[in-house]
């Protein structure tokens, strides 16, 4: 399938590199690509980018069929635009699909499509240290109806935003709040899925968190609301008397790219890291006896997010003195410096766009 490429004629003015914030500045363009039953994925193209029309019994409006993927391009210092493991997020698209009920995508077919958009708006891709172009693919039903089936009508749209830091603390270690009353995911549902309920059923919870001024939430399991999760938009690591222990993945738990990549390096340089249950009582515990060394998070979005506290029940878990830790400052410089070109990739996780 060809891409047909119509550019605007009334590009818009670029930000300043200084002050981008996160999500709220978009490009020029953005790829659409349209599924039919009984045509498959078709009409691929890129587009001024521009607001979408629909019915308003699009289905997606009213039963959230819908899924979603982050990733990111780098500029290098000498010009050239690197992707970050886009084949493993386009994995993940289908396995977030399969969930959904939604249409398996051409891997290859649509890591290519996210390059020739990077590529139409390249000089969108912001060079300052800590930038990045955020890339945002999702997939929506699209029938207008009234029902409660899998829609036969499709869009698979992207688009890019130009990023600094997720949060704004950079990376300073972040406070974060443990929810004991919400849950987020419980094993049978969606959480392994990247879909916008899981996002949606999380505001609450983050809501009341800021109130407390916590920048996220720590999510415990659904059932016992006892052993960790992950928090609202990051997997979580905690180093344990020089263990690395993250929680495993089975299927409440979103199964993030930056999470694989950091436990693949760990490994790679010899720390010992465990896939296991890892309940909020052993980290309290390992705190009050000294052997809480470090605490992180791990997303596309903020990449390495060190940890400086945790509020448990009004108990305050301070993690290394509220400083970044030798392992998630390790991580952090590794996996940036890869994605920006300063480190050699070694390991084949970087794409050239151009």
């Amino acid at each position: 399938m060809n891409i047909l490429i119509e550019r605007t004629n009334q590009p818009k003015p670029k930000p300043e590199q200084s002050n981008l914030g996160f999500g709220k500045i978009f490009t020029d363009h953005m790829f659409v690509m349209d599924y039919k039953t009984d045509i498959g994925w078709h009409n691929a193209k890129i587009v001024p980018y521009g607001p979408l029309e629909f019915d308003p019994s699009t289905m997606v409006l009213h039963y959230g069929q819908a899924i979603f993927e982050g990733l990111k391009a780098y500029k290098t210092e000498d010009g050239k635009i690197l992707l970050f493991r886009p084949e493993k997020n386009m994995e993940r698209i289908n396995k977030s699909n399969e969930r959904m009920c939604i249409p398996q995508i051409d891997i290859d077919f649509c890591v290519n499509a996210i390059k020739t958009l990077v590529d139409v708006d390249s000089d969108w891709v912001p060079t300052a240290e800590g930038t990045s172009l955020y890339i945002r693919p999702f997939i929506i039903a699209t029938d207008p109806y009234l029902g409660v089936r899998p829609s036969d009508t499709y869009k698979f749209i992207i688009i890019c935003s130009p990023s600094g830091a997720y949060y704004p603390e950079g990376l300073d270690p972040v406070k974060i709040w443990v929810e004991s009353n919400y849950v987020r995911a419980v094993k049978g549902g969606v959480g392994s899925a990247k879909t916008l309920a899981n996002y949606s059923s999380s505001l609450k919870a983050q809501q009341e968190a800021k109130s407390k001024h916590y920048t996220q939430v720590l999510w415990l399991d659904g059932i016992e609301k006892k052993y960790i999760e992950e928090v609202g938009t990051m997997n979580i690591f905690f180093v344990i008397d020089g263990e690395v222990i993250t929680p495993a993945l089975e299927g409440s738990i979103l199964p993030g790219i930056t999470r694989m990549s950091c436990i693949e390096l760990l490994k790679n340089k010899g720390y010992k890291v465990t896939e296991r249950k890892i309940s909020i009582q052993e980290v309290y515990d390992a705190h009050k006896n000294g052997k809480l060394d470090e605490a992180f998070g791990t997303g596309t979005a903020a990449v390495i997010s060190p940890i400086g506290e945790l509020n448990w029940n009004e108990n305050k878990i301070i993690i290394n003195n509220n400083a970044i830790g030798e392992i998630s400052g390790y991580l952090y410089d590794t996996i940036t410096g890869i994605q920006s070109g300063k480190i050699e990739d070694t390991l084949g996780w970087t794409k050239l766009v151009k």
